[in-house]
């Protein structure tokens, strides 16, 4: 069986008087506080909700 290809994505931009769906947005990704990494499956719903939210989302090489 073939590998699952993983995203590594940190927060690098603070929730606070942003949109309540952006706030939504990165804690479905699994963000909450900033400088956070979280390394999920790199699947089309994730990469959606990073195109949502990419002044508060980099993604991490490596």
């Amino acid at each position: 069986m073939a590998a699952k290809k993983t995203i590594k994505i940190k927060q690098i931009g603070s929730p606070i008087r942003r949109p309540k769906d952006q706030r939504k947005i990165l804690i479905g990704l699994g963000l909450n506080k900033m400088h956070k990494v979280v390394e999920l499956q790199d699947t089309p719903e994730v990469r959606g909700a990073i195109k949502k939210v990419p002044h508060m989302v980099e993604i991490v090489e490596g």
